[in-house]
């Protein structure tokens, strides 16, 4: 019979917890404070997010049934909606952004391997942000509209395992393209992003620095046509063109030769596309644009499987504290999915160990213990990341 440790705890030991001090004493989160420190904060938001628990009440009810085997899970000081209020609402959300962030390497190492397109070697991000919608009342500093708030989650996802490499939290009303602003492009990768951020001066910007960027054209953008390339129509390429923009500030903004690229897809749909890769077949460039969509299942997912719709706390700082830890759990999860070599898909390994995580049993048996086709537990409209 198995006496080891719990499935939580099991979790809880793939983090890197002396990197987690770091942050804390960097933010000095623990000055002062004599029980529930940060470590136990987090224990707690995690095991929150796993089980998907509704209110501050849920998680305290849920946690004192059994207070018995709290200890056993690094969880020593009793646990009250108060301490984990006040928790939550002053301790730095930087301790909690920086930590997910240490685990980006490693799941960008373990899903490296991860197919993309086949005939391109190259890194391709996808760039797009999703709106949280808030009740203005309750939170005032949550700027989006006279009668409505929200925050804004601003995303690089890397194609490669679906990894979020960079997040950014802003009030609703911040621009999708200002998000370009905070990001180092890196040499030879692709960006590819919707309309949203089309803006000619930070595009350029990338271009400057050797990045390649994928975008979808306005109906308005006015330009000259200097190349005409051949099309291949079968494929759906209507056009391939070189050209330079002819707009006052457009032209100024980016004074270089773009390539313009008409497509019609399956669904009859015609987009045109914007980038600054003269060397991509024109039917690789819209299969990168389709790429893009998986960052809006990524945005779908977390919505569906993670606490971040609703909140615990009504402060910027608890917002932002409970988004990141969310993102540190999807991170967590993704990575175990190949330490461990999972087979079964994110949402599966989340619902099994949301009903096992007090189980003192190997992560895996809690695996072998489920019916052996996975994939029968998920219903048939659930958005999957990984099969």
């Amino acid at each position: 019979m198995y006496s080891g440790t719990t499935v939580f705890s099991q979790l809880m030991q793939q983090l890197p917890w002396w990197r987690f001090q770091t942050m804390v004493n960097r933010y000095r989160g623990d000055y002062k404070v004599k029980t529930f420190r940060c470590a136990e904060q987090f224990r707690v938001m995690a095991f929150a997010q796993l089980t998907y628990r509704e209110s501050l009440r849920d998680i305290e009810s849920c946690l004192r049934a059994v207070s018995g085997k709290l200890y056993h899970l690094g969880i020593h000081s009793r646990v009250s909606r108060n301490n984990l209020s006040v928790a939550n609402e002053t301790r730095d959300w930087r301790i909690y952004s920086y930590f997910a962030q240490t685990l980006i390497p490693e799941a960008k190492r373990l899903y490296a391997n991860e197919p993309l397109l086949p005939d391109l070697d190259a890194t391709v991000y996808a760039l797009d942000s999703t709106v949280i919608d808030l009740c203005l009342s309750l939170f005032p500093w949550a700027h989006f509209c006279r009668t409505k708030g929200a925050v804004k989650m601003h995303t690089l996802l890397n194609l490669a395992g679906n990894i979020p490499e960079y997040i950014l939290i802003t009030d609703g009303k911040r621009s999708d393209a200002s998000a370009l602003d905070h990001i180092l492009p890196v040499p030879g990768a692709y960006y590819v992003m919707d309309r949203g951020y089309l803006d000619f001066k930070r595009l350029y910007l990338l271009h400057s620095l050797k990045a390649y960027f994928v975008t979808r054209a306005r109906s308005n953008l006015q330009f000259q046509r200097i190349y005409s390339h051949p099309s291949e129509r079968d494929c759906g390429i209507l056009c391939d063109q070189t050209i330079f923009l002819t707009g006052v500030q457009t032209a100024r903004y980016y004074p270089k030769y773009l390539r313009r690229i008409k497509y019609r897809d399956q669904e009859n749909r015609t987009l045109v596309f914007l980038t600054n890769d003269f060397s991509l077949p024109p039917v690789t460039v819209a299969e990168l644009f389709k790429g893009r969509w998986n960052i809006e299942i990524f945005f779908k997912w977390i919505k569906q499987n993670l606490r971040i719709k609703s909140f615990y706390g009504t402060s910027l700082n608890a917002v932002q504290t409970q988004i990141w830890i969310g993102i540190t759990v999807y991170l967590l999860i993704a990575i175990i999915k190949k330490r461990l070599k999972i087979e079964a898909s994110l949402y599966n390994i989340l619902q099994v160990l949301s009903v096992s995580l007090f189980e003192k049993i190997p992560i895996l048996q809690a695996f072998q213990q489920a019916d052996t086709s996975l994939k029968t537990l998920s219903p048939p409209n659930q958005l999957m990341l990984w099969n």
